[in-house]
């Protein structure tokens, strides 16, 4: 089993992510951290408590995480994931609350502990990374329990939040350059999942209508409904639970490496995540910035078959 913790938003295509991570026999789910994004952070931690309560795992540790970006207001999207996160589905709300510890705590504890036994951890953010840019600065020697970061974020090429930035980078880029950068110099590989792919793994209606009547299937098919509706398509993507399909069966995404730095400027381009894909192996000396320090594992194709069986035989 591969030790794994999600910090996440949650929203529709999180709860798509957290219900994978909970049900899928090859993941242990050491922790779930919640931070200010899709919705607020009160409704973040009680989203995620409710599909957790759904997938049986009301084992998994939760803590409330940062409210708020490291230097702007939160940019809640009501318009994709419903006022409350999640569609408003009027799904029945768990009543449990989260560890009584901040989510910077819990994630170092977690981490401390897997550096202690060797059995490194993949921290896998669906989320703006203020909770991730806080651990590894307040606590960088937590990164010696990481094997690896896999994000969804960012893109090589689009947008959504705007016409140049994907809205995880886009809600907090000074998280988001922070975690980058402290990767680099402590040495933990990153894998970007963004836009580029984030589209590609589609669950049909008639596949989400298949299946069953557990609590944690039947919660898949409503978001998937849901999800459905909000495109006007007979399915939808499973957005966020690409980027665990990455971490459970790496052999379906499809990643280069590349320099990669986050536009923390620009009236058009805030947020941007900057792929460079040029040949460094060529001389472009004249470029005053250089290449980025950062060199991050891109996905720029996913077998998106592949990874909806994946998760279609997890969540029924």
């Amino acid at each position: 089993m591969k030790p794994v913790i999600l910090d996440v938003d949650t929203g529709l295509d999180d709860a798509c992510a957290l219900l994978l991570a909970a049900r899928h026999p090859e993941l242990d789910l050491k922790a779930v951290t919640c931070v200010g994004g899709n919705v607020g952070l009160d409704d973040v931690v009680v989203n995620t408590l409710t599909v957790l309560e759904a997938a049986g795992r009301t084992d998994v540790p939760v803590a409330r995480g940062a409210a708020l970006p490291l230097l702007q207001p939160v940019r809640a999207a009501p318009h994709v994931h419903g006022v409350d996160g999640l569609g408003n589905l009027d799904w029945p709300r768990s009543s449990r609350t989260p560890g009584p510890g901040h989510a910077v705590e819990l994630l170092r504890d977690v981490l401390r502990d897997a550096a202690a036994t060797g059995e490194l951890v993949t921290l896998i953010p669906l989320a703006p990374m203020t909770n991730i840019a806080l651990l590894l600065r307040t606590y960088p020697d937590a990164a010696a329990g990481l094997r690896e970061i896999v994000f969804m974020g960012g893109a090589a090429g689009i947008g959504n939040a705007t016409a140049s930035a994907e809205f995880n980078i886009w809600t907090d880029p000074e998280a988001a350059a922070i975690v980058l950068a402290a990767a680099a110099e402590l040495g933990v590989p990153v894998t970007m999942y963004g836009l580029d792919v984030f589209y590609d793994v589609v669950i049909t209606l008639d596949q989400a209508r298949s299946l069953g009547d557990s609590p944690s299937a039947e919660l898949a098919r409503r978001l998937i409904e849901k999800r459905s509706e909000l495109y006007q398509s007979d399915g939808a993507s499973i957005g966020d639970g690409g980027a665990v399909c990455a971490v459970i069966d790496p052999a379906g995404l499809t990643t280069q490496p590349f320099p990669l730095r986050v536009e923390l400027s620009g009236t058009w381009s805030r947020g941007r995540t900057i792929v460079d894909t040029r040949d460094w192996s060529s001389d472009l000396t004249n470029d005053p910035h250089g290449p980025s320090p950062a060199v991050v594992q891109v996905a720029t194709a996913v077998d998106g078959k592949r990874y909806a069986d994946l998760w279609l035989s997890a969540v029924k």
